[in-house]
């Protein structure tokens, strides 16, 4: 078993994402006031990855940019995308020395959640498996990597749909792509892995299938919610992690205390701050660093950016605040555009 506290995280995102149609790495389109992949980061963070590796590729220098006020993170250079097996080789460079447990993800896997891989980390450790792998069941699988169990429910095999026979195609257990490896017990099944498949790539999934050969196979957590698997790949993805994400945001926010009159018209960044008591019109947007204080009443289609509101102000609507402070007590008439431009 793992020395207690010793987790580490590799985040893959080497990839360029072709099919966002963008000169922008796919890591790095927003999704509510933050890089795509940074959502990734908080949840790793957050089940206690006490070092963080991000494999990074295209447009390397970009990305570490985006990222230099994360703290504590860890970059390496995967040159050629030659498959997932390939990016956590290069990150196995970073980790040479590390005991403990590797949890593995996705840059482009924003909808993932403390809660589940923190029941990831939490059975890999009662299992003290090799590996412990995420899965879901899908009504309809098509496109995903299906995880072939043996009898007692443990991982015989991942097999990617290109590379299935109509059985293996039948399963509904899919590879949501996190995994969670005990590192010195794994890292080895690394350097064995051939690019014999047929998309000519070293496939990660294949060392779950080279610990089962050994005698010592992974176990599977089923997720309870199949959508946090999704990675985006394209625009209307994109803009479905959006919609799932503002929600959270509002839920959480309308549970702490404040109260949003239209809610699916109030969209709030990740980052702002709000207190209790406080009233959100419809049309609302607030964003960045932004803070508003509580028993604060915020008119209709008022956008509010960077900028702090006191205690007790009052927005009457279709306000534009920027980069400023709005002292408490405070009250902005109609159409009044506060703030740096």
């Amino acid at each position: 078993m793992a020395e207690a506290g010793r987790l580490a995280a590799a985040v893959l995102a080497a990839g360029l994402g072709t099919r966002m149609k963008s000169r922008v790495v796919k890591v790095l389109h927003p999704l509510a006031g933050r890089p795509m992949i940074a959502w990734v980061l908080a949840a790793v963070r957050a089940v206690g990855a006490d070092r963080v590796v991000c494999v990074v590729g295209h447009q390397r220098e970009r990305v570490r940019d985006a990222l230099s006020a994360v703290r504590g993170l860890e970059f390496v250079v995967q040159a050629e995308q030659l498959g997932t097996g390939h990016a956590l080789q290069c990150a196995a460079s970073a980790l040479a020395d590390f005991q403990g447990d590797v949890l593995v993800c996705y840059g482009d896997t924003p909808l993932l959640t403390e809660a589940t891989l923190r029941a990831v980390v939490e059975a890999h450790d009662a299992h003290d498996a090799p590996a412990t792998l995420l899965a879901a069941e899908l009504d309809d699988p098509a496109g995903y990597g299906r995880v072939v169990l043996d009898g007692e429910g443990r991982v015989s095999a991942i097999v990617e749909e290109r590379d299935a026979d109509d059985a293996v195609r039948a399963l509904t257990l899919v590879n949501t792509g996190v995994y969670c490896f005990r590192w010195p017990a794994a890292a080895p099944f690394l350097d064995r892995l051939s690019p014999d498949n047929a998309q000519g790539e070293r496939y990660l999934t294949d060392v779950l299938a080279m610990l089962n050969d050994a005698g010592t196979p992974a176990r599977v957590v089923r997720t309870a919610d199949p959508v946090e698997l999704t990675g985006i790949n394209d625009r209307v993805q994109l803009a479905f992690a959006e919609a799932i994400l503002r929600d959270r945001i509002r839920t959480r926010l309308m549970r702490e205390g404040v109260t949003m009159l239209s809610p699916q018209t109030t969209l709030i960044d990740a980052d702002v701050e709000i207190g209790p008591d406080t009233v959100l019109y419809p049309g609302v947007l607030v964003e960045g660093a932004s803070s508003i204080g509580g028993e604060v009443v915020v008119g209709p289609f008022t956008r509010i950016v960077d900028a702090h509101v006191g205690r007790g102000a009052e927005l009457q609507g279709w306000n534009y605040v920027a980069r400023t402070t709005v002292p408490n007590g405070a009250i902005l008439p109609p159409y009044l555009h506060q703030g740096a431009v």
